[in-house]
């Protein structure tokens, strides 16, 4: 019998030591992380966005990940989250999305801080840090990071032309990797306007991606408020059409059906007109039902002949097989090699 103790203990006693270890590991780098938040805001579909101070030294890629903690609704639990800020942005930012217990407490918490809209501003809840104290700041929750992680999307930089889907929150890897995209331009076009050559090629080399193309599926419309501002950035300053977006809302009447093309003609008149998406509320013109992915692995295919592009699927796992099953048929009967990869949650 006490044989069968001490055999039971040891067998026990290594994964609650690697456990404790871990967990010990994880404090002491959060602790020498110390992180400010600078901003929160409140999205339809029970999104939370959080800005956070950029710790000194922390380096990351776009596509990446980092655990949070929040000791106000659980001093034990960190979760994973996708950075949706950019690697050249001076802040850190997440996007949450309440499908448990702990994000929905995390988002009840914040959202106590958070002011009513003012009036002429969108109806989100938002509480924003004054780094200047000229206002009164509000009492914002401690929040400890560890991290980045390491995740599939970070190696987009490996090609020249890129398919990023992104189905409902699982956009916010590509929301990175865009923003990163635009800002490497930005930089290239602001060597060459200097009139230095040495900076110029340096930027190019450094920087692969020629061309992306974002598909962005989700079923509510409300989920297009996340990342507004992002898509009408890329709409006003992609002069060169590098990135090309597709906004998909699977919620309104499928392609086809009488009323789908009724609200079609009126956002299409209305886009004309002023150069807004009345579904979206952004630049981008917003689809209807689901996209033909077979379409979208054609077009890339002829637009990108003897080229790899690489595909990067972040969502649920129910698009995992048809999108991968399509990159292998079309890098067999084609001369462009697609490569998938996908995260799943």
């Amino acid at each position: 019998m006490n044989v069968m103790l001490v055999q039971t203990w040891m067998y026990l006693a290594v994964p609650m030591v690697m456990y404790a270890c871990e967990r010990l590991t994880r404090a002491l780098r959060s602790s020498v992380r110390p992180v400010k938040i600078l901003k929160v805001a409140v999205y339809p579909g029970n999104v939370l966005s959080l800005h956070l101070s950029k710790p000194q030294g922390f380096r990351y890629k776009s596509g990446q990940y980092i655990f949070v903690n929040c000791a106000a609704v659980s001093p034990f639990q960190w979760h994973p989250f996708s950075i949706t800020s950019a690697p050249q942005d001076d802040y850190v930012s997440v996007h949450i999305r309440t499908l448990g217990d702990w994000t929905r407490e995390l988002k009840n918490v914040f959202s106590k801080v958070c002011r009513p809209p003012t009036e002429g501003k969108s109806g989100l809840l938002r509480a924003e840090y004054d780094r200047d104290g000229a206002m009164s700041n509000p009492s914002f929750p401690k929040v400890l990071i560890d991290g980045p992680y390491g995740a599939p999307a970070q190696d987009y930089k490996q090609y020249d032309i890129v398919l990023l889907v992104g189905l409902g929150i699982g956009a916010t890897p590509m929301i990175s990797i865009i923003k990163d995209i635009i800002n490497n331009m930005k930089r290239f076009e602001g060597d060459v306007e200097s009139g230095n050559p040495g900076d110029a090629s340096t930027s190019a080399s450094s920087f692969r991606t020629r061309r992306a193309y974002f598909y962005w599926v989700t079923r509510e419309q409300g989920s297009f408020e996340w990342f507004r501002g992002v898509m009408d950035e890329i709409a006003e300053s992609d002069k060169k059409s590098v990135i090309e977006l597709h906004n998909y809302c699977t919620s309104v009447y499928e392609d086809g059906d009488a009323r789908s093309a009724l609200i079609a003609m009126l956002q299409s008149l209305n886009h004309a007109k002023n150069g807004v998406d009345i579904v979206s509320g952004t630049r981008v013109k917003t689809h209807f039902a689901r996209p033909n992915w077979r379409n979208v692995y054609k077009r890339i295919a002829l637009n990108h002949r003897e080229q790899r592009v690489g595909v990067f699927y972040c969502g649920a796992p129910v698009l995992t097989k048809e999108l991968r099953d399509l990159a292998q048929d079309f890098s067999r009967k084609t001369n462009t090699k697609f490569e998938f990869h996908k995260e799943n949650f």
